[in-house]
C-alpha cells in the first residue's frame, strides 16, 4: 500500500520526496522496526549510503546486546586474556 504525503506537508517540512523517504528508513530502523538492509532498500540506498546517513543524523549502527558483550567476554577469556 503506497504512502502519500502531499506536496503541502513536504514544503512545510522543508523536505524533498527524496529526502522525507530517507528520513523515515533511518527513523524506522532507529526504532527498530527495519533492519539496516531494509532500511537502505526503502531508503533506495546502498548499505554504505545509508549508513553514512544513519552518521549524520547520530543514530548507531551496531547496537551490541549483552548476549553480544559476554560472548566477546566469553571469547576473551579463551584467549586468556
Amino acid at each position: 500500500m503506497p504512502v502519500i504525503i502531499s506536496d503541502e506537508t513536504l514544503q512545510q517540512a522543508g523536505m524533498t520526496e527524496r529526502e522525507a523517504v530517507i528520513e523515515i528508513a533511518c527513523r524506522l530502523f532507529d526504532a527498530e522496526k527495519l533492519h539496516l538492509w531494509p532500511a537502505a532498500k526503502l531508503a533506495g540506498m546502498s548499505r554504505v549510503e545509508f549508513e553514512g546517513e544513519l552518521i549524520k543524523r547520530q543514530i548507531p549502527i551496531y547496537r551490541p546486546t549483552l548476549e553480544d558483550l559476554n560472548e566477546e567476554m566469553a571469547a576473551l577469556r579463551r584467549l586468556g586474556f
